[in-house]
């Protein structure tokens, strides 16, 4: 899928790359811990949507913050959302990151229905956990409200 071209919005110039996931999500906590490992320098930051920058990037790329499909990764002026997010992640941290490109092996025409039917079953799938409660000092440092 193509990035979104965007002017990003100021509220998150300063945060730039970064990862917006719900922060009560077992899987996106999983997430968050992978981003931490694949990318060791800590540019790429982590927000919660259920900060009010987090709903407020969400907004502003039209996703709804209940929307459990709501993944978005930005940076610079391109935006990905759901499986493109992951990849573009993968692709940003290099190194063990690009693994993630097999996820192009998807068809694209189904990334979006996959990932939607992951993201409505994550929390009966993966269970809670709660993103600001992660253990890893490192981890933490990448958080943004």
């Amino acid at each position: 899928m193509t990035p979104l071209k965007i002017s990003p919005p100021e509220f998150l110039a300063d945060a730039m790359p970064v990862a917006v996931m719900d922060g009560h999500c077992a899987l996106c906590s999983f997430g968050a811990r992978m981003i931490h490992n694949i990318e060791p320098a800590g540019r790429i930051r982590i927000l919660p949507i259920q900060s009010p920058r987090g709903r407020a990037a969400l907004a502003y790329f039209g996703l709804a913050p209940d929307d459990p499909a709501s993944w978005l990764f930005i940076d610079a002026e391109k935006a990905w959302t759901g499986i493109d997010a992951m990849i573009a992640v993968g692709e940003y941290s290099g190194g063990w990151g690009r693994c993630l490109s097999l996820l192009r092996l998807i068809p694209s025409p189904l990334r979006p229905g996959l990932y939607r039917l992951i993201a409505r079953n994550r929390y009966r799938l993966f269970g809670n956990a709660e993103l600001c409660a992660l253990p890893n000092p490192g981890l933490r440092a990448r958080l943004i409200s």
